[in-house]
């Protein structure tokens, strides 16, 4: 008796779910509309990537594209817009910083995502053991070393191996529905 491949035609294998998804192609216009509405109703942390230039200056953005991808070893990523004026700053080092923001830091998550120059005035903030920028009074800190940049649609995915991490009682500053929310 021959042998049929798993699901062809005349199998009595039962289909799985994902064989019954139709995909229907919509506008990338339609398309690009519906995924931003969809990725708005994912609820998120809010975190600042720094990272120092290689004349010694410190550079931020805000960022919820920030996961972590692996304990052994520990690994996280950061997206960065191809756009971003600060990604070249990220590409040129050999660490950076995840600040992941608590709360009460909404004014500073506003301040590095639409300040253009002099984000850090007025902020306080350290170097850490890497070299990378650290903010003070976070939930947590996490310092990398860049291990890679993958390029993926207009975003750079920066990889890095976790080097240092400090944690911090608190409750998250959270992002929700194109609007920052808190715990409760």
């Amino acid at each position: 008796m021959e042998k049929l491949p798993i699901n062809a035609p005349g199998t009595r294998e039962r289909s799985k779910p994902h064989d019954r998804i139709r995909v229907i192609p919509l506008s990338s216009a339609t398309l690009s509309d519906s995924f931003r509405q969809a990725c708005a109703l994912f609820a998120s942390g809010v975190a600042i990537a720094t990272v120092r230039a290689t004349d010694g200056t410190p550079h931020g953005l805000t960022v919820s594209s920030f996961t972590s991808v692996s304990m052994d070893p520990p690994l996280l990523l950061v997206c960065i817009d191809h756009t971003c004026a600060f990604l070249p700053h990220f590409r040129a080092a050999t660490s950076f910083a995840v600040n992941v923001l608590n709360q009460n830091q909404h004014d500073m998550s506003v301040i590095f995502s639409e300040k253009l120059e002099g984000r850090f005035d007025g902020i306080a903030w350290l170097t850490g053991e890497s070299g990378a920028p650290l903010l003070r009074d976070c939930l947590a800190t996490i310092e990398c070393h860049l291990t890679s940049i993958t390029e993926a649609g207009d975003h750079a995915i920066l990889l890095g191996q976790v080097v240092r991490a400090e944690s911090h009682d608190g409750n998250p500053l959270l992002y929700f529905n194109r609007d920052y929310r808190r715990l409760g």
